[in-house]
């Protein structure tokens, strides 16, 4: 990765002043992030920049799942970097510049790095998982709770001051069976905290891990049916899309809960509203979904599932903690030095 060029720097160098390199946006910052970075990078919105910005620009940051697609990219010749502050790349358009850039001279095809068919770009970097995985593992204590919103459901009389007092059904988490979609960072972290709770916990993954102490099932079925909880921590790719159909949720059983942490497209998402009316699985806990942010109107009635508008990350000190990773690749990447979080696929 080379230094900024002296075109970049005039590009830089008008209100915001000469020191500062250019950042273009695929979406708006959100507050947290605006002080830090607008004291060293020139930001600017990709879809308002202007000719010369387009022309020069290096680097790309998206901060929530924005469509970075082959046209944007396209409009961005000199573009190197892409910084997201999200985990996962089913946002982005990786088959963009995909012809035959000549060899040297903006690739840098280093396997499993680069994404391969990425061919003009130079890097990408994510942050790692923060609080996913704590989340991902409290979402099977949450969703077996029933409903998990109170311990007890009260029920007042509008005129008068008696109440009715409903106990509702709780199921303990500790030594329930784990099964674990996508043994990678996240999911590696969920089950080092679940075993913690007593859990026997489970994985399928692409391969076996050999380093990992979990069993490992070929199949998602497979490892469904032998599961208490299925959580998914995997990425969204042609090969996951709705890995977890209603054959999945069958082998999973009526007592059995999904928690979904990964991605919304991973799950047949009609088929997951008719398996928990019809009771083929007992409950699920989800922070993604296929469409967001639209959400099945079903799911708000069902008092066996728990919902969040994939906010499983927004802690103030997983604000902070992406916010140091953001500002770190894009610090190595303007110095030439290596990223501290390269994409892996």
């Amino acid at each position: 990765m080379a230094p900024p060029t002296t075109q970049e720097a005039a590009a830089s160098g008008d209100q915001d002043g000469p020191c500062k390199l250019l950042v273009l946006l695929a979406d708006p910052l959100i507050p947290e992030f605006q002080p830090g970075l607008s004291a060293r990078y020139r930001l600017l919105p990709a879809a308002g920049a202007d000719a010369a910005a387009a022309a020069s620009a290096r680097a790309l940051l998206t901060i929530d799942l924005p469509l970075v697609t082959a046209d944007l990219i396209d409009a961005l010749p000199a573009l190197e970097l892409m910084v997201a502050s999200s985990v996962g790349v089913d946002h982005v358009d990786l088959a963009a510049g995909s012809g035959s850039p000549t060899p040297g001279t903006r690739t840098r095809p280093t396997p499993r790095t680069t994404p391969s068919a990425w061919l003009s770009l130079r890097s990408a970097a994510f942050p790692p998982p923060m609080p996913t995985s704590g989340a991902a593992a409290g979402w099977p204590t949450a969703s077996t709770r029933s409903p998990p919103r109170g311990i007890i459901k009260t029920k007042q009389k509008r005129k008068g001051v008696s109440s009715k007092f409903e106990l509702i059904r709780l199921l303990q988490v500790s030594g329930k069976r784990v099964g674990i979609v996508g043994l990678g960072r996240i999911g590696s972290l969920v089950a080092r905290r679940l075993a913690a709770f007593g859990c026997p916990v489970a994985y399928h993954s692409r391969s076996p891990k050999p380093s990992s102490p979990y069993r490992f099932f070929p199949t998602v079925r497979a490892l469904a049916a032998d599961s208490d909880v299925l959580v998914l921590s995997c990425a969204l790719t042609e090969e996951t899309r709705r890995v977890v159909d209603r054959e999945v949720m069958e082998a999973l059983g009526k007592g059995g809960v999904l928690v979904n942490v990964g991605r919304g497209g991973l799950v047949d998402e009609p088929e997951l509203v008719r398996c928990l009316r019809e009771g083929v699985i007992g409950g699920a806990g989800l922070d993604v979904f296929e469409n967001e942010p639209d959400v099945p109107a079903e799911l708000f009635a069902m008092d066996n599932v728990v919902l969040s508008n994939h906010r499983a990350v927004l802690t103030p000190e997983s604000i902070r903690g992406v916010l140091h990773i953001v500002s770190g690749n894009l610090e190595a990447f303007f110095a030439g030095r290596p990223l501290l979080s390269p994409v892996t696929l």
